[in-house]
């Protein structure tokens, strides 16, 4: 195993310039070590293999939609624990540009709090109380650009010696041209291109993202040991989960795609190192939008670790693939290939979220199932907007492309399950099987290996936010159709279960409360798919431990259980959601509408 040292060395070489910027990196490393509190070297003491419990579970949210600053969000802490999430994540809330700043992930200065959000005191104090009632904090930590307007691009544009080169810049087309012609584009149809260039300084600055999103260059150590020493500075706040931003992105080389570069999971591995030494305590949580078997590699390895968590993606899409086509049998078997994550390696686990969905399939496994890829895509598509025959949901496309008819699809958990167009339609039956459907998503996301991520308002049923088209500066982003504001009146209603908001609210709530009262639900224990015979059911085991069915129908369906015979069948099982007993009846089990069954 290489050291720190050997690393730095590795990506930067063993020179006059490289061994200065390596002494500033230790500086910044003691000073952290010093600055770090005594409750938090308390907690690092622990390590960090907390997110391995079963006890974990998240939710995401944007503050300003949830409870306009950090000062009203004191006040909605116990909402969280009566939950019982015990890790938010914060969507973007440090400082980010004026105007057009891609959701907060334009940032302009890493250690301060959007000024309408409140202060980085008030950031601290919340950590502090969430801390108080279990809850560990998580913040995005965008590596791969800062805005145009951060004062590090400021200082390069100035000339200052410190700062030159920490962003890509060139005098002419040349080689941003050589470049673009191994480059994919990341938001084509909105931000075309990898480069802009700006009259005022003359200049061609990569921007992979948005105009106003400066790529950072990484081989330049200095924007390393900036990087680090922001990570180390929040980390020492309270911060307990880094959301790691784009990191396929972070390192760029002529002639390739610039993503997913060895020289990315160097870096990584060097902040980890670093993390290790100075806030053990802290997780990294990856970002990478790319194929599983490429996602997998920023675990690391059990010798050279890189993250802790990563984003599954896959399940999102499968889950809702499941749900439109009434067949699980593309999610059994793509949940089945083994990508060798790492025994300590940890799937967040996920139905919906900030972003659209974008239907990225093993095409192999679509093509043996006798499905047309590109076909089956462009069902899922206009079934998830609502424009196919007998769909029950109801969404909005994004990033469409006219030629092509590719897009992503965007819309509230609860709207694609069918409760928006229930509701509107006034349909007791079709209101019932939404539901259904809301629950069925977030059984399996709460029972599989892995830990369970919720969006904000997901937990109520809220429905689509039509009135995001009212506003200029977001009508042409259909994103904010599922990013609407808290509905504190709809969770006043939570614990009514005559209500929509109380059915959905207390059954997600009892599910959780069941995943942190046993060991079977930790990430040790590994959920393996099992093909049940019928492609309405989808089933996994966890060893001899528990046995989930799910059915993905509105239909009955029987499960065979002969396809778990060894799961101590024939015999009485419980039901761990109903506390009901259930037996196989001529070795079938029969399954309700969208019903869910934790067998143990």
């Amino acid at each position: 195993m290489k050291t720190l040292r050997e690393y730095y060395v590795e990506l930067y070489g063993d020179n006059d310039i490289s061994n200065y910027r390596w002494g500033q990196l230790e500086e910044i490393i003691e000073k952290a070590k010093k600055e770090r509190s005594a409750d938090l070297k308390e907690a690092d003491q622990q390590g960090n293999s907390w997110y391995l419990s079963e006890k974990m579970a998240g939710i995401m949210l944007y503050l300003d939609k949830f409870s306009e600053n950090l000062k009203g969000f004191e006040s909605k802490i116990d909402y969280l624990a009566d939950l019982g999430v015990t890790y938010v994540h914060f969507m973007p809330l440090l400082k980010s540009r004026e105007g057009n700043n891609d959701g907060g992930y334009a940032v302009s200065d890493y250690l301060s709090i959007e000024k309408r959000l409140g202060t980085m005191k008030q950031f601290e104090r919340v950590v502090q109380l969430l801390k108080k009632k279990g809850i560990r904090t998580c913040i995005d930590f965008v590596l791969n650009h800062t805005a145009k307007e951060h004062e590090w691009a400021k200082k390069c544009l100035e000339g200052d010696p410190d700062y030159q080169d920490m962003y890509y810049m060139f005098d002419t087309r040349e080689i941003p041209d050589q470049y673009e012609k191994t480059l994919t584009q990341i938001f084509p149809e909105v931000a075309p291109g990898n480069f802009t260039y700006y009259e005022d300084i003359h200049k061609y600055v990569m921007t992979r993202f948005y105009e106003f999103q400066w790529d950072l260059n990484y081989r330049n150590p200095q924007v390393f040991n900036k990087i680090t020493e922001v990570m180390l500075t929040l980390a020492n706040k309270g911060v307990d989960i880094f959301r790691l931003d784009a990191i396929p992105y972070m390192w760029k080389e002529l002639g390739t795609a610039s993503m997913n570069l060895p020289q990315v999971h160097t870096l990584l591995k060097m902040m980890r190192m670093i993390a290790d030494e100075v806030c053990p305590s802290v997780v990294f949580l990856g970002e990478a939008i790319v194929e599983p078997h490429e996602i997998v590699k920023y675990f690391g390895t059990p010798d050279e670790k890189e993250c802790n968590v990563m984003y599954n993606a896959s399940m999102m899409v499968l889950l809702w693939n499941s749900l439109a086509t009434r067949d699980t049998r593309l999610m059994e078997k793509s949940l089945s290939i083994d990508y060798g994550v790492p025994e300590d390696g940890v799937w967040i686990n996920y139905a919906r979220c900030h972003d659209d969905i974008g239907w990225g399939f093993e095409e192999k496994i679509i093509r043996e199932l006798g499905l047309d890829p590109e076909k089956h895509k462009q069902f899922i598509i206009r079934f998830m907007e609502g424009r196919f025959p007998g769909s029950f949901s109801i969404g909005e496309l994004y990033e469409f492309n006219p030629v092509t008819l590719d897009a992503r699809n965007s819309g509230t958990m609860a709207s694609m399950c069918g409760l928006e167009q229930a509701v509107n339609e006034k349909h007791q039956y079709k209101i019932e099987l939404a539901v259904k459907r809301i629950l069925l998503l977030n059984s399996i996301v709460i029972a599989y290996t892995g830990i369970p991520l919720l969006y904000s308002g997901d937990e109520l049923g809220q429905l689509n936010d039509w009135s995001y088209k009212k506003d200029p500066a977001i009508a042409h982003d259909s994103r904010w159709l599922h990013r609407g504001k808290m509905d504190w009146e709809a969770a006043e209603k939570r614990e009514d279960t005559r209500t929509l908001p109380g059915k959905i609210f207390t059954e997600i709530r009892r599910m959780l409360e069941i995943r942190k009262s046993s060991k079977v639900f930790s990430s040790e224990l590994k959920s393996i798919p099992v093909d049940m015979g019928n492609p309405a059911v989808f089933g996994f085991h966890k060893g001899d431990k528990m046995m989930v069915l799910a059915n993905f129908s509105e239909k009955e369906q029987w499960a065979d259980t002969c396809h778990f015979d060894w799961f101590g069948l024939p015999g009485e099982m419980e039901d761990l959601l109903t506390g009901r007993r259930v037996r196989s009846w001529n070795n079938q089990i029969l399954l309700g509408p969208y019903e869910v069954l934790w067998l143990v």
